[in-house]
Order: structure tokens, then C-alpha cells, then sequence
């Protein structure tokens, strides 16, 4: 095969091709290319082979020769053609006219009303009554997270949320407080461990996160075949614990308890061996003795894990030849989620299991964003309703919608949102649909009409991923192996046609009030570049050069058509580590001081009612947040949004698989089609997360006709981790009745 020249791809015709030459003839005659790139869809970050014929996509597999992801290859990635052909999604601006319909606009005059908008409520009300939410699209983005940081600084609004406080906060605040920066996030080195622990997470379905390892499948069946342990700690027996050898059920929201407990028992039976980092490590005097009292007896009625069953799983992790405990959104995602990140870690550490092979592990991205990203502070501000803390820069999303309903000094009166949905991905999403349409203003950067932007003035849609290059600068971060890899587009951007970083380098030179500094900081950035930011980042990391021809570079990289691999995972911490005396601090007080908090309930909650349950969310191969649910090749087959319940509650209850169950909580109630599993544990029932396109206004053609309901019409905006202010969505008191359930009955449920 020989590369097709301006076409960044590879001949492949099928033809006898005499030579060079003709292979250039024949390509242009049938217009057929190859291209080679990497998915941007999820934390996976699969490498795609993607052939076009007369500029459309005619197949999408999984590219073989990725040093990462060696072909691997799920569902998602092939709707990547879906959102390129989609008919609704938008391609230029549009504005809701007086009469409620929306018309389309050209770019400079959408532009210039969007910073009109924007700067004219800053001006009447002050800086904060402005209010900013980013998606997690934007973390799949390169362009966005280089440019959308000095649009956010210009502003200068406290009111900036984002969705890492309804996921990934505790992740951050733990690296900061540990590490000394949010961005030293350790992964499992999963292809070399010999034992590993799960908690709250379904990385079979997700791929990963807060950990990239395409194939995971593939990477479990690895290490079970090499003679090691998986052990899953769930309320759901989840595809994941179908490939473990043991699965344990816990009670939703507990898991601080049994990581604690685990802890106690190493320290008691002298099990702890900081190994190599015994100097490495500070204020670990004294820390066995903050568990003293988290005795498996003592936690197992809380947790619903017999203790004989943490004793046995703290022992076996301790004697492991390599082990690594790794948790993700069950844990994160509860009202102890930040010591649940922290006692992640202090488990991985106190075994010997922390920065060796086999264990906890810093990846070494050939873009080291530690020295141009904040190391993160906590609690500078607070928000203004319920005296939340501030994060990096953020308030909890939570906080949104009473932050636009509380009328006062400091009241959000305008948003702009870049590629985000909050209605459907927050807690309270009807609280939250209320409030946005209660706004002076609106602007959105996305490129549908969803059940967020359809309340905006206008929307600003930018180019789809195959019209834009893409490096993955997050997930590299998060790889279970170094690799770079760099994507060009597969199509040319319509002459008409906004990439979300000049979108946003717009606005910025639209409403930067900076002085003659500030200007010149931005025009440089805007004449620069996100490509050649990313060039300047490659040479300037740990295997690049900058001097000329020396080093990994952008140059070096578009060679690489199937991208780079830099090598498995390698012990780093002695030149990783950010904190100011160069330690690990395993106590942390804001730690410390959260554990009281947690001893005060250790006794068992209170059952809430004759049919109160707890209510987890779950997600699926085929859905990607509250966004992909419009393409026809994704929603084929049974119903997904569906409620799953244990036999036994069911039958408590009278209920059967395939009857409509109504589900209400303090804040509101969904009606859903039942679907009775042992997969379940009893009293917790299940709703996948991103449904509910059901509301007035969506243009959503394929999702509207398989609509769902939205969990987070049930998930309570109340419920946090005070000690981060991240969403508690895991464990929220619902209750399940069958619609023929009189009034009375109904009524007295959700008020209890």
C-alpha cells in the first residue's frame, strides 16, 4: 500500500496499480482513501480504521497495527458516520426567533450577539451573574481544553461549573491533597497485576475510566489466564463481576465503611510494608490508629459484607505477589466519595502496591500537563445558596439550579454552556429544566437542539469530531501504557464551518477587557493554535527536544499513522511527585477530620419504608452519557432504559418483568417498564443514566422515538459529599409501586 498524497490516509484501491502514478490516478478516479484515527467517543480512545468512498464513511473498524489498542473496537466508535450524516445536527448558527422557532444566522452576527448577551448581564448584574457549564465532551477535545481556560479567566465568574462534580471530583481532590497536584492520577497497571480489586465500577462496559485500557475485556481474561485474582465489590453482579472469580454484594453508599475496615485489618495483623517509599511517605505515625474501630464485625451489618469475607479479601490483597484496588463512579458518586478515593489509595500504598509494577502506577504522557494546569485548591470560595466549596476553579453542579431560582445579590441571571447537557446529567434535572427557563439569557456551543439548549438564544454548533484533527491530552494521562497518537481529519470543514476553539477564540476577543498584556496573550493563543500548541507540548515533554530533528514531535507523530508506543508503565513517583516537601502525605487532615463524620454512622441506617429501596444508576456499551442515543445502529434491540430489580422484591411486591412500575424519590417520579434480575441485590433497584428525551422541544428524531426516562428526575440535588461537593447519585432512597397503587399510598411514599 502506498500513501495517497493530500489525502492523509492510505491507498487502497483493490486495482492493479502499475507504480506510483497510477495509484494516484486510480484513487482520485474512485475517490476511495483510508484513514487512520483514533475515537474520541469515550475514555477508550480505540484506534479506528475508517474508509471513505466519495466523501462519505463506508466502514469503521478497529485498526489492527494500534500499539494500544490492537484493533479493539465497540459499538460507539462505528456511530462516529451517524454524527456525520446527521440530519440534526446543526451546521450553522441559530437563534430563537419571537415567535419561539428557531432560524439560522451567520457566524459574525451569531458571534457578536453572543458576547453581546453575555457581556451585557456582567455589566447590569456583576461577573457572577454570569454562569458557565462544560460538558464532558470537552475533555475529548483538544481545541476546547486549550482555548476554553482564557475564555474562562476573561469572564472571571465565580459561577463556573463543570461535570467532574457529578463524577470525578474525589478522584482530583485526592490527587491533590496526596500527590500535590489534581492531575497525578494513578491507574491499575492491569496487564502486569496479579491481583485485582473493583469497587463501583463496570470497566467491561466502560472501557475504563479514570482509566484508559482499550480491550478491557480482553486485559481481565489476560490476567486471569497468568494465574491472578479479580475480585468485584458491587451492588449489581455487572459484566465485570461475570468475568471475576468472586463478586460481593455491598449496600449502595457504604464503601467507605469496607475500605476502612480493610485497612483495619492490615494494620492489625501487621500486614502494612510501605516497601520503597517508607521515605517517600509523611504523617504516617499514628495512621493505623484512626481504624482502630472500623472492625469487620463492626462494619459488615453497614456494608452487607459478612466480615469473615473482609478479613479474607484484606489478607489476599496483602499477599498478593502484585495487587491493585481500583474504584470509580460507585464510589465516587456517594456521600463518602472523597474518602473513598482516599482510602483507594492509602490501600495501594500501605501494601507495597503503589508506584511498582503490578500496582498503582503515574503514567508519563508525552504532553506533561502538571506544569501548565493549576495543582487545584479547595474551598477559596463558596457558593452563594448552600456554602458548598469551591474546586480548581469550580462550584459543584449541584448547586446550578438554586443558584438561578434564589433571587439576591450574586444570582445567576445568564448561562452559557459549551457541549454539555446538564438537564439530563445533574441531580434534579426537573428542578434544573425549570430554572434554565427562567434565564435573561442563553448561549450554547453544541450542535443539537437537546433538553438543555432547546431553553438557549442561541446556539453555536462547531465542526463534528471527523472534521477536526485530534490528541488525546486527558486520557493520556489516564493510559494503562504510555502511547501518543495524533488524527487528522477524514473530511475538510465546510467553508462555513467553526471549530469549537475559534468558536471560543472568538468570544474571547469578543469580551476580553484586559489590558494591553491580556490582548497580546490572546492573539498570540489564537494565531498559534491549538495544533501548534500541541507541537510545542510534544517537544517540550519527557520524549520530545527542542531543538530541531531531536525528539517526539507533531512532525514525527503524523508519521506515525497508527501512533507511537512509548513503553508499559515505569515506577516515577521520586520525579512525578509535586508536593512541597516531596512526600506523599498519607493523612491528610481534611481526610482525618471527614472520618468523624463517617463513625457517626456506623451503626446501620433505618429501612425508609415497607417498600423503600436504593436506587444505583448503570450505563451500556452502546450509550455514551446523555448523547448517543440518536443513531439508528445504537438503539436497535430490547428496551435498555429499563428498571432492574432482585425476584424477591418483585415478588414482594406482586410485580413482573415487562409491567410499568412507577419509581419516586424526594424530588420526583418516573414511570418505567420492570425488569426482574438476580443480578441485582436485594432492596437496590437500577436506572441507566443519559435517557429522557421526552421533553417539549428536543430535535432529536431517533431518540425521541426510544426516549427513556431521566434518573436524574430522581437523583437529589441535596445529596453530596460535603468534603467535596461532589453529586451523591449512588444510593438514593426511592420507592417502587406497582400505577395500579391508589393515591393515598403514592402519596404518602414520596412525602416519606
Amino acid at each position: 500500500m502506498k500513501r495517497c498524497h493530500g489525502s492523509g490516509g492510505v491507498h487502497g484501491c483493490g486495482s492493479r496499480c502499475w507504480g506510483w502514478i497510477s495509484g494516484i490516478g486510480a484513487c482520485l478516479l474512485n475517490r476511495i482513501s483510508t484513514h487512520f484515527r483514533i475515537c474520541n467517543l469515550c475514555e477508550a480512545a480505540c484506534g479506528l480504521r475508517i474508509e471513505v468512498e466519495d466523501g462519505g464513511v463506508t466502514s469503521i473498524r478497529g485498526d489492527r497495527d494500534d500499539p494500544f489498542s490492537r484493533g479493539h473496537i465497540c459499538p460507539k466508535a462505528i456511530a462516529l458516520k451517524d454524527i456525520q450524516e446527521d440530519s440534526d445536527r446543526l451546521k450553522m448558527p441559530v437563534r430563537r426567533a419571537g415567535n419561539g422557532e428557531w432560524e439560522e444566522i451567520g457566524w459574525q452576527e451569531a458571534l457578536d450577539e453572543a458576547a453581546e448577551r453575555m457581556a451585557s448581564v456582567q455589566k447590569k448584574y456583576g461577573r457572577d451573574a454570569l454562569a458557565i457549564y462544560r460538558g464532558n465532551p470537552n475533555s475529548h477535545n483538544y481545541g476546547s481544553l486549550l482555548l476554553a481556560p482564557p475564555l474562562l479567566r476573561s469572564l472571571r465568574s465565580k459561577n463556573t461549573y463543570s461535570a467532574t462534580s457529578v463524577d470525578q471530583l474525589p478522584h482530583h481532590l485526592a490527587a491533590m491533597l496526596m500527590f500535590g497536584h489534581q492531575l497525578l492520577l494513578p491507574v491499575p497497571d492491569i496487564d502486569r497485576t496479579r491481583f485485582m480489586l473493583i469497587l463501583g465500577a463496570n470497566p467491561v462496559v466502560s472501557n475504563g475510566s479514570m482509566m484508559t485500557a482499550p480491550g478491557f475485556k480482553d486485559r481481565l481474561q489476560a490476567l486471569k489466564q497468568r494465574g491472578g485474582t479479580i475480585v468485584v465489590v458491587d451492588p449489581r453482579r455487572t459484566e465485570t463481576a461475570e468475568i471475576a472469580q468472586r463478586h460481593l454484594f455491598i449496600r449502595p453508599g457504604t464503601d467507605a465503611f469496607l475500605l476502612a475496615s480493610l485497612l483495619h485489618v492490615l494494620f492489625a495483623e501487621g500486614l502494612v510494608d510501605l516497601g520503597r517509599l517508607q521515605g517517600l511517605c509523611s504523617s504516617f505515625s499514628g495512621l493505623g490508629e484512626i481504624f482502630e474501630d472500623m472492625t469487620p464485625e463492626r462494619v459488615a451489618p453497614i456494608t452487607a459484607v459478612d466480615a469473615g469475607s473482609i478479613r479474607e479479601l484484606a489478607l489476599e490483597f496483602a499477599a498478593a505477589e502484585s495487587a491493585v484496588c481500583y474504584g470509580r463512579m460507585g464510589v465516587s458518586t456517594q456521600g463518602f466519595g472523597g474518602l473513598c478515593l482516599w482510602m483507594i489509595n492509602l490501600l495501594n500504598i500501605v501494601t507495597g502496591n503503589f508506584d511498582r509494577v503490578g500496582g498503582a502506577m503515574f503514567p508519563e504522557p508525552a504532553i506533561d500537563l502538571l506544569s501548565s494546569v493549576g495543582r487545584g485548591r479547595l474551598g477559596r470560595w463558596s457558593s452563594r445558596v448552600r456554602d458548598l466549596p469551591e474546586f480548581g476553579g469550580e462550584l459543584p453542579v449541584s448547586t446550578l439550579a438554586e443558584e438561578i431560582l434564589s433571587e439576591g445579590d450574586g444570582q445567576v441571571r445568564a448561562l452559557l454552556t459549551i457541549a454539555g447537557n446538564p438537564v439530563l446529567s445533574t441531580p434534579n434535572g426537573r428542578q434544573l429544566d425549570a430554572a434554565l427557563g427562567q434565564l435573561e439569557s442563553m448561549v450554547a456551543i453544541d450542535f443539537y437542539i437537546n433538553e438543555t439548549t432547546r431553553h438557549a438564544n442561541l446556539i453555536l454548533p462547531p465542526t463534528p469530531a471527523l472534521e477536526r484533527d485530534h490528541y488525546d491530552l486527558v486520557f493520556n494521562i489516564l493510559a494503562v501504557r504510555n502511547v501518543a497518537r495524533y488524527s487528522k481529519p477524514v473530511f475538510k470543514a465546510a467553508k462555513d464551518a467553526l471549530h469549537e476553539w475559534q468558536i471560543l477564540s472568538e468570544l474571547h476577543r469578543r469580551l476580553d477587557r484586559g489590558g494591553f498584556g491580556a490582548q497580546l496573550r490572546r492573539t498570540f493563543l489564537s494565531r498559534l493554535g491549538p495544533r501548534r500548541l500541541v507541537d510545542l507540548g510534544l517537544r517540550r515533554g519527557p520524549y520530545g527536544s527542542l531543538l530541531p530533528g531531536r525528539g517526539l514531535s507533531l512532525a514525527r507523530l503524523e508519521e506515525a499513522v497508527h501512533g507511537m508506543d512509548l513503553g508499559p508503565l515505569q515506577p516515577c513517583i521520586e520525579r512525578r511527585l509535586q508536593t512541597t516537601n516531596r512526600k506523599i502525605d498519607l493523612a491528610p487532615t481534611p481526610y482525618v477530620q471527614d472520618l468523624e463524620r463517617l463513625r457517626q454512622e456506623l451503626e446501620p441506617n433505618e429501612v425508609v419504608s415497607d417498600r423503600g429501596m436504593t436506587l444505583i444508576g448503570r450505563r451500556h456499551l452502546r450509550s455514551n452519557n446523555s448523547w448517543m442515543h440518536n443513531y439508528g445502529r445504537l438503539m436497535g434491540g430490547k428496551d435498555r432504559c429499563t428498571l432492574l430489580m432482585h425476584s424477591e422484591d418483585a415478588g414482594r411486591r406482586g410485580l413482573e418483568s415487562g409491567q410499568l412500575v412507577e419509581v419516586s424519590s424526594r424530588v420526583g417520579r418516573v414511570t418505567v417498564a420492570l425488569e426482574v434480575t438476580d443480578e441485582m441485590m436485594p432492596g437496590v433497584v437500577s436506572l441507566p443514566h443519559g435517557w429522557g428525551h421526552n421533553l417539549e422541544g428536543v430535535h432529536l428524531a431517533t431518540a425521541q422515538q426510544h426516549p427513556g426516562v431521566n434518573i436524574n428526575d430522581l437523583t437529589d440535588e441535596l445529596r453530596v459529599d460535603p468534603l467535596t461537593g461532589n453529586a451523591a447519585f449512588s444510593g438514593v432512597p426511592v420507592w417502587v409501586s406497582d400505577l395500579s397503587t391508589n393515591c393515598f399510598e403514592k402519596t404518602r411514599q414520596t412525602s416519606g
